[in-house]
């Protein structure tokens, strides 16, 4: 009778999603098999082209919004009463200004898609041998 207590244990099981969890940090610390190297060089890769062309395209936007803005400013605020005689100066620089930052922040689409496919053209030749080693 009490060799059988003995061998009783306390269990508890794990709902899935609780699995699920401990799969993932059990994961973070089991050094990676030579495939998921693979893989996860070929998502960097992946993820590069679309970083680079986004971070460039935003700053672009950016800039040709911020430029789009001085010039509406310009044109709408009391900048024409401090030059005086030259009241519709104001109006006359902002308008240009205004254009320049618009065409600025339009451009950023078309040069984020001019980016990627640089970028793609680039680094295909690595993406290609990647996959082609992942799939045999």
């Amino acid at each position: 009778m009490e060799n059988n207590n003995e061998n009783k244990g306390f269990q508890y099981t794990y709902s899935a999603r609780e699995q699920a969890e401990l799969k993932r940090i059990r994961e973070k610390y089991t050094p990676p098999t030579e495939a998921e190297d693979k893989m996860e060089h070929l998502r960097r890769l992946d993820a590069s082209v679309t970083q680079k062309a986004q971070t460039i395209a935003l700053i672009f936007g950016i800039i040709g919004a911020l430029i789009l803005g001085i010039g509406m400013s310009l044109c709408m605020s009391d900048f024409a009463e401090i030059l005086g005689s030259y009241k519709d100066m104001a109006l006359v620089i902002g308008i240009p200004i205004g254009l320049v930052g618009g065409v600025l922040a339009a451009l950023a689409y078309p040069m984020y898609n001019l980016i990627v496919r640089r970028e793609r053209k680039k680094i295909a030749p690595e993406i290609i041998r990647l996959t082609d080693e992942l799939m045999k």
